[in-house]
C-alpha cells in the first residue's frame, strides 16, 4: 500500500524550516570511511563506543536486522585504528586518545546464506586467510579453532598490542537454517567452537564485541565464554543503533519539508529496549528517498519461517499487540526451542511497551512498534491463511474506501468473501474456529494491514467493546457472537443496552454500532447489524 504523506488537511514540514543543505542518504552503506568522506549523513554513535571502551572488554548486542549493527562495528574498527581524520566534528575526536593503535580482526556472517557446514567451514577459511595475508602470517593448523587461536597470539605478538575482535552476524549462520534443526545444531556447535577461543585468548585481548540479530543461550552458543557483558536491554545503549526522533529533527533536518512529521513518527519510530525509542535507519532512509510510505524494512526479507511459525502455532494475532512475557523468555532462545514472543521481539516485529519490575523478577508487556509493522505483518498473516498471497490485497484494496463511504453492505460481503476463500484444512487442526475470538482475529488483522487505529478489548464503564475502530472522521464498535453460543440479533443488542457509544461521543463525529455473528457450522458470517449514531 503506497500512502501519501501530504494531502488535504495534512500538516507538512514547511520548506523553509530549516536552511541545511541536503547530504547523500547513506541507504544500505555499512563502511564508516565511505560515508564520512563522501558526505554522507552521519549520526553520530561515537560517544557509544568510547563509553563501552572505558567500561568493560566483552560486549554483546542483539538487534534485528538493518538496524546499523554492522556499521557501529566498522565504526569501532576505525577508532581502533587511528584513523582520526573521519571523525573531524564528531564526540570521538577530541576524547580518544589517537596516539595508540590496534589490531583489529573482524569476521563476518552477513553475506550469503550458508547452507551447510561445509559451507561455514569455508567462509571461515576464507575469512582467516584474508586476515593471515593482512598481518603477512601463514597458517599453521589445518583447523578453524587453532588458527583463529594462533592468529590472535601471532598478530598481538607482532604488533606488541593487543587485539581488537569483531564479530558481525555471529549468529545468521544457524539463523539461516533455523527450519532445518539438524544443520542448525551443526552451525552452531562449530561457531561454538569458534567462539570459545575468545575466552582462552583473553590475555591477547583488547576488546571483543559480537552482534546479531538473536540471543542464543549462553549454555548452547557461548558457554565458553560466559563473561560477555549483554547490552541489548541497558537502558543507556537503546539508541546505539537507530535514529531517534531527535536525531531526525537535526541530523535530517534537511527531508522533511513536504513530509508529515507525525506520520513519519507513527510509521517508522517506536523501538525500543527499555531507554530512548529509534526508528530502522534503513526503512526511514528509503522513505526520505521515495517519498512515500511503504513498508520498506518488512519488504526487505521477513523470514518465512517465522509466518510459519505463528500460522503453526495458530497466533491468536490480536494479542500480538499487547504480549506480556518475562525476562527469561525474552533474553534466549535455542534451535529446539523457539518461543514465539522472543522470535518476535529479538527480529523486531515486537518491541516493548512497559515494564514491570518485582522482586526478582522482570515482566515485559509488549506491542508492534509502528504501523509499519502492524500493517505488514497482518498483512502477511492473512495471506498465510489462504495460501493465496492475491487475495488479502485484494480486499485490503476495497477495505478503505468502503470505510469512507460507510458502505456496510459492501462490508458484509467483503468479510464473507474472505472467511470463504480461508482453506478447510485450517479450521480441521484450530479449536479456534470454534469461537468469537477466531472471528474477531480476521476482522482485526485486515484493520490492522491497513494501518488504522484498533484497540481491542476497549474498556468502558459497562463493559468492553470487542473491537473500536477509530477512522478518520468515523468511529465503528464492534461486537462478535457465534450464533450457536448466544442467540441472534444479541451482538448489536449488547452494544446498545451498554451504551458502549457513550465513552466516543465527545468526539462529534458519527459512530456506527456493529453487531457481527457468526456460524460453526457455515463458518462465515450470518449476521451483520448496523446502527448508526449521527451526532
Amino acid at each position: 500500500m503506497n500512502t501519501p504523506l501530504v494531502g488535504p488537511n495534512i500538516s507538512a514540514v514547511s520548506a523553509t524550516a530549516n536552511p541545511l543543505p541536503r547530504r547523500k542518504l547513506p541507504i544500505g552503506i555499512q563502511t564508516f570511511r565511505e560515508i564520512r568522506e563522501e558526505g554522507h549523513y552521519y549520526v553520530d554513535k561515537t560517544g557509544f563506543a568510547m563509553r563501552l571502551v572505558s567500561a568493560g572488554k566483552y560486549y554483546f548486542l542483539s538487534r534485528p536486522r538493518r538496524f546499523g549493527k554492522s556499521l557501529f562495528l566498522d565504526t569501532l574498527k576505525e577508532m581502533f585504528e587511528g584513523n582520526q581524520k573521519l571523525f573531524t566534528g564528531l564526540a570521538a575526536e577530541n576524547s580518544w586518545d589517537w596516539s595508540k593503535r590496534y589490531p583489529v580482526l573482524r569476521i563476518s556472517f552477513g553475506a550469503g546464506v550458508l547452507g551447510s557446514l561445509t559451507d561455514l567451514g569455508q567462509s571461515l577459511h576464507q575469512q582467516l586467510t584474508a586476515l593471515e595475508r593482512q598481518f603477512g602470517l601463514q597458517a599453521e593448523f589445518p583447523d578453524v579453532r587453532s588458527r583463529f587461536k594462533e592468529l590472535i597470539s601471532r598478530v598481538a605478538a607482532q604488533t606488541g598490542q593487543r587485539v581488537v575482535v569483531l564479530v558481525d552476524e555471529y549468529d545468521k549462520p544457524i539463523l539461516d537454517r533455523i527450519e532445518q534443526s539438524d544443520i542448525a545444531l551443526m552451525m552452531r556447535e562449530a561457531l561454538k567452537d569458534l567462539y570459545s577461543v575468545l575466552k582462552d585468548s583473553d590475555a591477547y585481548l583488547k576488546f571483543v564485541f559480537l552482534t546479531g540479530v538473536s540471543k542464543f543461550s549462553k549454555v548452547s552458543l557461548f558457554s565458553g565464554l560466559n563473561n560477555l557483558t549483554d547490552i541489548t536491554l541497558d537502558a543507556r545503549y537503546s539508541d546505539i543503533c537507530g535514529y531517534t526522533d531527535a536525531d531526525v529533527d537535526s541530523v535530517f533536518a534537511p527531508e522533511l519539508p513536504g513530509l508529515d512529521r507525525q506520520q513519519i513518527r507513527d510509521w517508522y519510530n517506536g523501538y525500543n529496549w527499555l531507554g530512548a525509542a529509534v526508528y530502522n535507519p534503513f526503512g526511514l532512509l528509503q522513505l526520505f528517498d521515495k517519498r512515500k510510505i511503504n513498508p520498506y524494512w518488512f519488504e526487505t526479507g521477513t523470514p518465512s519461517f517465522l509466518i510459519k511459525i505463528l500460522a503453526q502455532r495458530h497466533q491468536f494475532t490480536p494479542d500480538l499487540s499487547h504480549i506480556v512475557a518475562s525476562e527469561t523468555l525474552l533474553s534466549t532462545f535455542d534451535v529446539d526451542n523457539i518461543p514465539a514472543e522472543a522470535l518476535l521481539f529479538q527480529a523486531g516485529y515486537l518491541t516493548i511497551d512497559s515494564v514491570t519490575e518485582m522482586p526478582g523478577r522482570t515482566r515485559y508487556k509488549l506491542k508492534y512498534p509502528n504501523l509499519e509493522v502492524q500493517s505488514a505483518l497482518n498483512d502477511s498473516l492473512l495471506q498465510s491463511l489462504t495460501g493465496d498471497s492475491s487475495k488479502p490485497g485484494a480486499h485490503i484494496s476495497q477495505l478503505y474506501e468502503l470505510l469512507q463511504r460507510s458502505d456496510f453492505v459492501g462490508l458484509k460481503q467483503l468479510f464473507h468473501a474472505f472467511y470463504a476463500s480461508i482453506a478447510n484444512d485450517w479450521y480441521r487442526k484450530n479449536e479456534l474456529a470454534s469461537f468469537e475470538g477466531y472471528y474477531a482475529s480476521i476482522f482485526y488483522s485486515y484493520f490492522a494491514a491497513l494501518g488504522l487505529e484498533l484497540r481491542l478489548e476497549d474498556a468502558t464503564n459497562q463493559g468492553r467493546i470487542d473491537l473500536t475502530l477509530l477512522f478518520p472522521g468515523q468511529v465503528f464498535l464492534f461486537e462478535f457472537k457465534v450464533v450457536e453460543l448466544a442467540p441472534n440479533g444479541q451482538a448489536l443488542q449488547q452494544l446498545k443496552d451498554r451504551s458502549y457509544a457513550d465513552k466516543y461521543l465527545a468526539r462529534g463525529e458519527p459512530i456506527h454500532l456493529i453487531g457481527v455473528e457468526f456460524s460453526k457450522a457455515s463458518r462465515n458470517i450470518v449476521a451483520f447489524d448496523v446502527q448508526t449514531l449521527s451526532v
